[in-house]
């Protein structure tokens, strides 16, 4: 399933979750139109900090892509802080994302989408890492975390 990468996740996460509000919109996350002023900003950070590492892979010039070889170790900007920026700022944009459309059936989901990184991008994407750059890779995972 190489073609299921994080952002057509996040897609198809986001996509389920509008369903699940317009058919199923158990609980409110917070009083209306609260859910806007906070869910807005939580989404637009993590669509951020999403951008904000892809543009760093642009700027080496490094796959991106999950599932192929990456050509550079990026350490530096957002993956100063986490290992995995990208997958932090999707989570945040759906958690945002899931405050905006206001129904707590939704927030399930987003667990969804961060026990998908936790246990199948990460541990795919570390393995080829440590394949690929070897002790570098292992200093960096050292002095840095995984999610923040």
């Amino acid at each position: 399933m190489t073609w299921l990468i994080p952002p057509v996740l996040v897609a198809i996460v986001a996509v389920v979750m509008i369903a699940l509000h317009r058919v199923a919109p158990v609980g409110q996350v917070l009083p209306d139109p609260l859910n806007y002023a906070v869910g807005l900003p939580i989404m637009l950070a993590g669509l951020a900090l999403t951008l904000s590492a892809s543009r760093r892979f642009r700027r080496v010039e490094t796959e991106i892509h999950t599932f192929r070889r990456p050509g550079r170790l990026v350490s530096d900007g957002p993956f100063a802080f986490s290992r995995n920026p990208m997958y932090l700022g999707f989570a945040v944009a759906l958690l945002g994302f899931a405050v905006k459309l206001n129904a707590l059936s939704t927030l399930p989901l987003v667990l969804a989408f961060v026990l998908a990184a936790q246990f199948w991008y990460i541990p795919f994407e570390e393995r080829t890492a440590a394949r690929v750059f070897g002790e570098e890779y292992q200093a960096y995972k050292n002095r840095t975390r995984r999610w923040f």
